[in-house]
């Protein structure tokens, strides 16, 4: 049976984009730790491919003993495992920043939780036998298109990423479920990977080739595009986006809701970080001058995120307030105040106030 496309009438997504298709989970809708398939959002560079299950081959090359072409039957009948994983796309908030700025302009919603069902990468690059001259792996997706702005390379690319080869063999995930369902064309049909705790643009979809390389890939989605600026002492160096940062998003209440006057309010969200574990999520309504620490829920996995709930007593007086959320990690790692300039239109983590009215 072909796999279907995902409607965004199903789960109220909002169309972001119509094609390449990119929609967005409505975050005021969140109220499970797990992401309903039909409500995960989808962010596509370039039009869904169309492929073949019985042609398709997924090639394992590069910097190995053993080059492999397998079939969807032959990864199928390797053993799986499961783990829970966040995935946010890297623009996640950037409608908030000031001035507004190009890209997809995506609220609250561009991120969700699933669990993926798969083959560890690692599986399949021990039984290639990775060289000792290899240091990453590029994932290589089967879609392609051309970039629209420079500098840009001539005519169609494929999306590519990679990953240091440590965090290949360490947890990422080759899935071929989601939610204990196969995946569907948007999210990556036959295969695609899962790199836990790093932002969505590394969990490549429609994964054709893994590539062992004995240099960093400097790929146009590596560099020119997904990239960021790091300081060594005054000097800025240019990274590519990979961690996901400290965040907590509040789902409820939205922006400008109205809210009953005197009243308890069960304010509402979820945090989020990379290689750590959430360990305290606050809520202000002072602008940061004092903070209120929400309740954890109870459930949490590594490298996904944990909703949270806060009892607010409503102010018996009507008017305006202003709700922040902040998150903090095992790491110790607090959400910063103030936007990081040098992130760009990436990355997206400072203090987000949420105005409702109060009557």
């Amino acid at each position: 049976m072909k796999p279907s496309l995902i409607e965004p009438q199903a789960g109220g997504l909002i169309v972001r984009e119509k094609e390449p298709l990119n929609l967005e989970m409505p975050f005021g809708s969140l109220d499970s730790f797990i992401t309903p398939n039909e409500r995960f959002y989808v962010r596509c560079h370039f039009p869904i491919p169309e492929i073949d299950a019985k042609k398709w081959r997924l090639k394992i090359e590069g910097e190995v003993n053993t080059p492999l072409e397998l079939s969807l039957d032959e990864i199928r009948a390797m053993k799986t495992r499961t783990i829970t994983a966040t995935i946010e796309c890297a623009g996640n908030g950037r409608v908030f920043l000031m001035p507004q700025v190009k890209g997809d302009q995506w609220e609250r919603g561009a991120v969700g939780n699933a669990e993926w069902t798969g083959i560890p990468l690692s599986s399949l690059l021990e039984r290639a036998g990775v060289k000792s001259s290899a240091c990453e792996v590029i994932l290589q997706g089967a879609d392609q298109g051309e970039i629209k702005d420079p500098p840009r390379p001539a005519g169609k690319i494929h999306f590519a990423r990679s990953v240091p080869l440590g965090k290949a063999n360490d947890d990422v995930l080759l899935a071929l479920e989601m939610n204990g369902n196969k995946l569907t064309l948007a999210h990556g049909f036959p295969v695609r990977a899962v790199v836990p705790g790093w932002y969505g643009v590394a969990s490549i979809k429609w994964l054709e080739r893994v590539i062992v390389s004995a240099r960093p890939f400097r790929g146009h989605f590596q560099t020119i595009d997904y990239s960021f600026w790091e300081r060594i002492g005054d000097l800025p160096t240019q990274l590519p986006i990979t961690e996901m940062q400290v965040k907590a998003v509040i789902a409820r209440p939205e922006v400008q809701e109205v809210i009953p006057a005197g009243e308890p309010y069960r304010i509402h969200g979820a945090a989020w970080s990379s290689n750590a574990e959430v360990t305290k999520v606050e809520v202000s309504f002072d602008w940061g001058a004092t903070w209120n620490e929400a309740q954890l829920l109870d459930d949490t996995a590594p490298d996904a995120w944990r909703l949270w709930e806060y009892e607010w007593a409503v102010p018996a007086q009507p008017g305006k307030a202003t709700l922040m959320a902040r998150a903090t990690d095992s790491r110790g790692r607090t959400q910063p105040c103030k936007r990081v300039a040098d992130f760009g239109t990436y990355m997206i983590n400072h203090l987000l106030p949420i105005d409702v009215q109060i009557a």
